[in-house]
């Protein structure tokens, strides 16, 4: 696939340590890369093009003062959830999806970190969604990289509950043209690693254990994803050219 074919997908990173990591590799040079981290300015929805994405970070989804660029995008990914833009947020990006379109968060959740290889049981409505359709179809029952400890604990109203994990509920869900997946797809056990040593509540040895019989399914899953994410936002930009 030639870049010319790409359409303009926006990407906005909220840390520093945590890029686009496999997905650059899937969706080619034609994304713009908004480091909100680094005090770039959060785009309007005008500005965001054919796609948004939005991925994890270190802080919490209410942590404004330590990242003052949050309410805009939280801002931005409920007007971009009702726009029908294809949107996507990872991890901290679905926890910002969830609280600017009327949900909750909690903030250090009691069960505890969820790190490691997560499965993914996914619900009824996964089968049609356009984006989890086909990794559904792929893998009855999703693996995934996983490091979180704040989880969503409350959709926002019409939201459409589509992935449970055992620990935590909520790791997959629909509003409108937005998809929030509290997983990390995009990330390589590489990437996991390198996070697992800066939490002190991860074996990061025992991760490694854990992780890598997974490696090539995990990849696979989250490349899956990252496919039909761009099949989403290609079918859009083809309806509004």
């Amino acid at each position: 696939m030639s870049t010319e074919q790409l359409p303009r997908i926006t990407v906005i990173q909220n840390s520093p340590d945590v890029p686009m990591d496999l997905f650059a590799s899937r969706w080619g040079t034609n994304v713009r890369l908004v480091l909100a981290f680094a005090g770039e300015n959060v785009p309007t929805l005008e500005e965001v093009g054919d796609g948004l994405v939005v991925l994890g970070g270190q802080m919490s989804a209410y942590d404004d003062a330590a990242a003052p660029w949050l309410p805009a995008t939280r801002a931005l990914l409920a007007d971009a959830a009702r726009s029908g833009v294809p949107t996507l947020g990872i991890c901290l990006g679905a926890q910002l999806l969830a609280v600017g379109g009327g949900g909750a968060v909690q903030v250090a959740a009691p069960p505890g970190r969820e790190a490691g290889v997560v499965t993914v049981r996914w619900r009824d409505g996964a089968a049609t969604d356009p984006v989890l359709g086909p990794v559904r179809a792929q893998a009855p029952v999703g693996q995934f990289v996983s490091m979180h400890a704040d989880a969503v604990v409350e959709l926002p109203a019409g939201a459409v509950w589509l992935g449970a994990s055992a620990m935590y509920p909520y790791q997959a869900f629909r509003l409108g043209s937005a998809l929030g997946v509290q997983f990390h797809p995009e990330a390589s056990v590489e990437l996991a690693l390198r996070w697992a040593e800066g939490h002190d509540d991860v074996d990061t040895a025992a991760l490694v254990d854990e992780l890598t019989p997974h490696a090539a399914e995990m990849a696979a899953s989250g490349e899956a994803l990252a496919d039909a994410f761009l099949a989403q936002v290609r079918a859009h930009a083809s309806r509004t050219s």
